[in-house]
Parts: structure tokens; C-alpha cells; sequence
């Protein structure tokens, strides 16, 4: 049996109801107008995604799209390791809150951990520019 990892909830709020923001923020093809660990882009393989990186090609498998606001996917990294990523969209008054939340993988430093969360914290502000802006 594993423990469970030290977990960081990252979230913003994004002046925009939380539907838009879902529309938006599951839309494969603008994913990487945000998210920059996706800059490359993704190309479409079977029901799964492709993102190309330093380390490799990644497959990327997403949640269906679904009424919850759930955009959770997991990432197969070129070694097999997969990561479960928790992206959610939730109805806040007229606007919404967008929550990523970093797990500590085995051998990961709390300093990586720190990174890792500003990074997706800077990639859910990028989100909120481009939301709020457009």
C-alpha cells in the first residue's frame, strides 16, 4: 500500500461563469494557449493526446467532457510513470475558481513541489488573463 503524497491545491479565481471557463479551459486545442508544460501542442491519438517535451513524447488521457467541471487527466510519461492530475472548474457567484492540485511524487523535494506549484499557479493566471481579456 502507498501513502499518500503531500498535496498543494492551486487555484483562481477567474471573473467568468464556470461554464465558459469549463468550454475554454477542456478545449484541447487552446490548452496550450495556457497551460505551458503544453506549449508544443497536442495531437490527437485514438481517444488519448500527444504533448512533446524535453522528456519525451507524453500521452495525455482526459476525463470526458462531463456537467461537473471535471477536466482531471492522467499522464503517461515516457517511462511508464502515470500522474493523475485533478483539474476542476467550480461555480463560484457569477464567476468560477479553477483548482489544479500538485502531488509530491516519490522522490520529488519539497522544493520541486514548491516549483511545480508555481508553475501551474503562473499557467491558472495565464488562464485568467486570457479569459478575463477576451
Amino acid at each position: 500500500m502507498t501513502a499518500p503524497m503531500t498535496a498543494k491545491i492551486v487555484h483562481v479565481t477567474i471573473n467568468r461563469p464556470w461554464k465558459a471557463v469549463y468550454e475554454f479551459a477542456s478545449d484541447h486545442a487552446k490548452m496550450p494557449s495556457w497551460a505551458a508544460g503544453l506549449a508544443s501542442g497536442l495531437t490527437p491519438q485514438g481517444d488519448d493526446w500527444v504533448a512533446s517535451g524535453p522528456l519525451g513524447d507524453v500521452t495525455v488521457s482526459f476525463a470526458k467532457p462531463n456537467e461537473y467541471g471535471v477536466i482531471d487527466h492522467i499522464v503517461t510519461m515516457p517511462d511508464g510513470l502515470q500522474v493523475y492530475n485533478a483539474l476542476r472548474v467550480t461555480p463560484n457567484g457569477d464567476g468560477s475558481e479553477i483548482s489544479f492540485t500538485v502531488l509530491q511524487l516519490p522522490g520529488m523535494s519539497d522544493d520541486d513541489l514548491k516549483n511545480d506549484a508555481e508553475l501551474v499557479y503562473k499557467d491558472l493566471k495565464t488562464l485568467k488573463k486570457l479569459l478575463e481579456t477576451t
